[in-house]
Protein backbone atom coordinates (compact mmCIF):
# COMPACT_ATOMS: atom_id res chain seq x y z
CA UNK A 1 0.00 0.00 0.00
CA UNK A 2 2.71 2.39 0.93
CA UNK A 3 4.42 1.57 -2.71
CA UNK A 4 0.87 2.90 -4.43
CA UNK A 5 0.67 5.87 -2.22
CA UNK A 6 4.58 6.92 -3.23
CA UNK A 7 3.96 6.22 -6.51
CA UNK A 8 0.71 8.02 -6.47
CA UNK A 9 2.71 11.23 -5.02
CA UNK A 10 5.20 10.47 -7.84
CA UNK A 11 3.00 11.04 -10.60
CA UNK A 12 0.98 13.58 -8.82
CA UNK A 13 4.72 16.09 -8.28
CA UNK A 14 5.59 14.83 -11.93
CA UNK A 15 2.82 15.89 -14.18
CA UNK A 16 2.85 19.54 -12.80
CA UNK A 17 6.43 19.79 -13.60
CA UNK A 18 6.37 18.34 -16.85
CA UNK A 19 3.33 20.86 -18.39
CA UNK A 20 5.35 23.56 -17.02
CA UNK A 21 8.81 22.27 -18.81
CA UNK A 22 7.38 23.47 -22.13
CA UNK A 23 5.95 26.70 -21.04
CA UNK A 24 8.31 28.26 -18.49
CA UNK A 25 11.50 30.76 -19.58
CA UNK A 26 14.49 30.12 -17.48
CA UNK A 27 17.23 31.53 -19.58
CA UNK A 28 15.87 34.97 -19.12
CA UNK A 29 19.06 35.96 -17.42
CA UNK A 30 22.50 36.71 -19.07
CA UNK A 31 24.52 33.56 -19.41
CA UNK A 32 27.36 34.11 -17.31
CA UNK A 33 29.82 31.69 -16.26
CA UNK A 34 30.02 29.17 -13.47
CA UNK A 35 32.49 27.05 -11.99
CA UNK A 36 32.04 26.41 -7.98
CA UNK A 37 34.79 23.19 -7.20
CA UNK A 38 33.32 20.93 -4.90
CA UNK A 39 35.05 18.16 -6.19
CA UNK A 40 36.50 16.27 -3.30
CA UNK A 41 35.12 14.77 -0.41
CA UNK A 42 36.50 17.63 1.86
CA UNK A 43 35.28 20.28 0.00
CA UNK A 44 31.71 19.05 -0.63
CA UNK A 45 31.48 18.14 3.31
CA UNK A 46 32.23 21.68 4.31
CA UNK A 47 30.38 23.41 1.62
CA UNK A 48 27.44 20.97 -0.25
CA UNK A 49 24.92 20.29 0.51
CA UNK A 50 23.76 17.44 2.65
CA UNK A 51 19.72 16.74 3.20
CA UNK A 52 17.06 17.25 1.50
CA UNK A 53 16.36 21.14 1.04
CA UNK A 54 19.67 22.21 2.46
CA UNK A 55 20.92 24.92 0.64
CA UNK A 56 23.56 27.30 0.59
CA UNK A 57 24.46 30.53 -1.23
CA UNK A 58 27.67 30.96 -3.36
CA UNK A 59 28.31 34.58 -4.02
CA UNK A 60 31.96 35.54 -4.88
CA UNK A 61 32.01 39.15 -4.82
CA UNK A 62 30.58 39.09 -0.82
CA UNK A 63 32.22 36.36 -0.20
CA UNK A 64 29.80 34.06 0.59
CA UNK A 65 29.76 31.49 2.00
CA UNK A 66 32.15 32.74 4.50
CA UNK A 67 36.08 31.04 4.30
CA UNK A 68 35.49 29.57 0.81
CA UNK A 69 38.50 29.54 -1.29
CA UNK A 70 37.67 31.66 -4.17
CA UNK A 71 39.92 31.16 -6.52
CA UNK A 72 40.96 32.61 -10.35
CA UNK A 73 38.72 30.18 -11.94
CA UNK A 74 36.02 30.57 -9.84
CA UNK A 75 32.90 32.25 -11.54
CA UNK A 76 29.48 32.37 -9.73
CA UNK A 77 26.84 33.51 -12.63
CA UNK A 78 25.07 36.71 -12.64
CA UNK A 79 23.48 36.59 -9.23
CA UNK A 80 25.20 34.42 -7.44
CA UNK A 81 24.49 30.52 -7.02
CA UNK A 82 21.47 28.43 -4.62
CA UNK A 83 22.58 25.29 -4.49
CA UNK A 84 20.02 22.92 -2.48
CA UNK A 85 19.66 19.45 -2.10
CA UNK A 86 15.60 18.75 -3.94
CA UNK A 87 14.40 16.54 -6.97
CA UNK A 88 16.09 15.94 -10.11
CA UNK A 89 13.91 17.16 -12.27
CA UNK A 90 14.61 14.76 -15.20
CA UNK A 91 15.29 11.91 -13.36
CA UNK A 92 12.98 12.32 -10.36
CA UNK A 93 16.03 11.33 -8.24
CA UNK A 94 15.92 12.85 -4.45
CA UNK A 95 18.32 14.49 -2.71
CA UNK A 96 20.23 15.49 -5.25
CA UNK A 97 22.23 18.90 -5.58
CA UNK A 98 20.51 21.59 -7.75
CA UNK A 99 22.10 24.68 -9.00
CA UNK A 100 19.88 28.05 -9.76
CA UNK A 101 21.14 31.53 -10.37
CA UNK A 102 20.21 34.00 -7.94
CA UNK A 103 18.92 36.45 -9.75
CA UNK A 104 15.24 37.34 -10.15
CA UNK A 105 14.82 36.70 -13.91
CA UNK A 106 11.57 39.37 -13.09
CA UNK A 107 14.04 41.79 -11.66
CA UNK A 108 16.97 40.76 -14.43
CA UNK A 109 19.14 43.13 -11.87
CA UNK A 110 22.41 41.16 -10.57
CA UNK A 111 21.96 42.10 -7.33
CA UNK A 112 18.21 41.78 -6.86
CA UNK A 113 18.96 37.73 -5.10
CA UNK A 114 15.99 35.68 -4.48
CA UNK A 115 16.22 34.84 -0.82
CA UNK A 116 15.38 31.55 1.13
CA UNK A 117 12.41 31.49 3.05
CA UNK A 118 10.33 28.40 4.22
CA UNK A 119 6.31 28.04 4.98
CA UNK A 120 6.94 25.02 7.78
CA UNK A 121 7.53 22.47 4.52
CA UNK A 122 10.46 22.86 1.88
CA UNK A 123 12.13 26.01 1.65
CA UNK A 124 11.13 28.22 -1.23
CA UNK A 125 12.74 31.33 -3.14
CA UNK A 126 11.68 34.65 -3.18
CA UNK A 127 12.25 37.75 -4.50
CA UNK A 128 12.39 40.67 -2.80
CA UNK A 129 11.54 43.24 -4.84
CA UNK A 130 8.40 41.63 -7.34
CA UNK A 131 7.53 39.13 -3.88
CA UNK A 132 7.72 36.32 -7.05
CA UNK A 133 8.13 32.44 -5.35
CA UNK A 134 9.99 29.81 -7.13
CA UNK A 135 9.95 25.99 -6.34
CA UNK A 136 13.37 25.74 -6.18
CA UNK A 137 13.54 21.85 -4.47
CA UNK A 138 10.79 19.82 -6.34
CA UNK A 139 10.04 21.89 -9.32
CA UNK A 140 13.31 23.05 -10.78
CA UNK A 141 12.82 26.73 -9.83
CA UNK A 142 9.48 27.21 -11.18
CA UNK A 143 7.05 29.91 -10.85
CA UNK A 144 4.51 29.07 -8.43
CA UNK A 145 3.11 32.95 -7.53
CA UNK A 146 3.73 36.51 -8.46
CA UNK A 147 4.71 38.45 -11.47
CA UNK A 148 7.35 35.27 -12.52
CA UNK A 149 4.23 32.64 -12.77
CA UNK A 150 2.07 35.24 -14.97
CA UNK A 151 4.95 35.99 -17.33
CA UNK A 152 6.68 31.89 -16.74
CA UNK A 153 9.44 33.14 -15.38
CA UNK A 154 11.35 30.70 -13.94
CA UNK A 155 15.25 30.67 -12.31
CA UNK A 156 18.21 29.84 -14.79
CA UNK A 157 19.04 26.48 -13.74
CA UNK A 158 23.19 25.22 -13.28
CA UNK A 159 24.72 21.85 -13.75
CA UNK A 160 25.80 19.51 -10.58
CA UNK A 161 28.33 17.34 -12.14
CA UNK A 162 29.67 14.87 -10.05
CA UNK A 163 33.33 14.72 -9.86
CA UNK A 164 35.44 11.50 -9.94
CA UNK A 165 36.76 12.13 -6.55
CA UNK A 166 33.41 12.35 -4.87
CA UNK A 167 32.04 15.98 -4.82
CA UNK A 168 30.82 18.10 -7.31
CA UNK A 169 31.72 20.32 -9.99
CA UNK A 170 28.77 23.30 -10.23
CA UNK A 171 29.14 24.33 -14.14
CA UNK A 172 27.07 26.66 -16.63
CA UNK A 173 27.74 24.57 -20.06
Amino acid sequence: MTRILRCIFLVASVVPLLAACNTVDDDRIPAMPVSINLSTPDLWTTYGVAGYGDYRLFIRELGEPRNFAYTAATATGYGGVLLISGVNPFTLEAAVPLAYDLSCPVERKPDIRVRIQSDGMLPFAVCPECGSRYDVVERAGSPVEGQALSQKLGLSRYECLLSAYGGYMIVNR
